[in-house]
């Protein structure tokens, strides 16, 4: 059928009914409507027939019929509209990020800058871009978690629905293992600690039209947010090394967190202004912050765990204040989570 539409639902979009998923997506396409387009089977998921109840998950995708101009998909969709077609030298980039491939699961290093889904003015996204990474399964890869546009480092795909499954567990039920690295301006006072803190949207009133893009401290209505931190190096009381490791996955938790503990990440210029710049003649102004390394359970088998090098603007960065590669221990070895 001519118009008809595919949107893979996103990790953001994962654990909700069909019906609200809808709403969201399509605000002006009534509840009656929908049912109707239901019983007919002309909304699908995963190539099956559904009803409004069925929740979905995240990779799951969700087959929408011509809905007519007035019901077209919201501006501000996750889901990539009309995304530029990729050259072959922008799909062998993208596959020389590989880290990790077997049967079941793909680990990217993600370039910094380069958004993973996308949104207005985002033309190119990895999500767009995920045909390059296809290799010989039968089916696309599928994101099952993300990162900031601004962060980069290990970032997880399944190459089947069976995987998403179960690598979207693994997330929702905290068996994953994220361990980032930062350099933040300023040094914290405590070696290590945990910051466990309740994050919510800003207001429109206080950031404007790009509300959704920013987080503050909410002890009221906040989500919980906890992440647990460790000083790896001090640049004296100017800058400091921190490995964390999140505990749930808000929506810029660690920019958030780290601005809490009063030592913003280097370069994070949206959490705090020109705090977040020092030494400007010999550091990059980029986000410092690097998914460093992943342990989760494999699908199937075993356990994946991967490391990824850090991106040219932090390996730069390491180097003005003579970092070590490797801390001399694993900073969260003693915690019992």
């Amino acid at each position: 059928m001519s118009g008809v539409k595919q949107f893979t639902v996103t990790a953001s979009d994962g654990d909700q009914r069909l019906d609200r998923w809808f709403k969201k997506k399509f605000p002006h396409l009534t509840h009656g409507r929908l049912e109707k387009l239901l019983r007919k089977g002309e909304v699908r998921v995963d190539g099956k027939r559904a009803k409004s109840a069925d929740r979905l998950e995240a990779g799951m995708v969700v087959r929408v019929p011509p809905l007519g101009d007035a019901n077209e998909p919201r501006p501000d969709l996750d889901e990539p509209r009309g995304p530029k077609p990729i050259t072959e030298k922008e799909a062998e980039a993208l596959r020389k990020t590989v880290l990790f491939k077997d049967a079941d699961v793909i680990v990217i290093n993600k370039p910094a800058g380069l958004a993973v889904q996308g949104g207005t003015g985002l033309d190119t996204n990895i999500d767009a871009m995920l045909d390059a990474l296809q290799f010989d399964a039968e089916e696309r890869p599928r994101l099952v978690h993300r990162l900031d546009r601004d962060t980069s480092g290990c970032l997880v795909l399944a190459r089947s629905q069976a995987a998403a499954r179960k690598l979207t567990a693994a997330f929702k039920d905290k068996t994953a293992r994220k361990i980032y690295w930062a350099v933040t301006v300023g040094a914290p006072k405590m070696n290590e600690g945990k910051i466990d803190a309740p994050l919510a949207k800003q207001s429109v009133a206080a950031v404007g039209r790009r509300a959704a893009e920013r987080v503050q401290i909410d002890e009221e209505d906040g989500k919980k947010a906890v992440t647990y931190y460790a000083v790896v190096e001090r640049a004296h009381d100017k800058a400091a090394w921190l490995a964390l490791m999140p505990l749930t996955g808000r929506t810029h938790q660690l920019r958030a967190h780290c601005v809490a503990l009063g030592t913003p990440i280097l370069g994070d210029g949206k959490y705090a202004g020109a705090k977040a710049y020092f030494a400007r003649e010999s550091l990059h102004n980029q986000l410092h912050l690097h998914a460093r390394s992943i342990r989760i359970p494999h699908p199937t088998r075993g356990i994946i765990n991967v490391t990824a090098p850090l991106p040219p603007h932090m390996q730069k960065t390491w180097k003005f204040f003579e970092f070590a590669d490797e801390p001399d221990h694993d900073p969260f070895a003693g915690l019992d989570i």
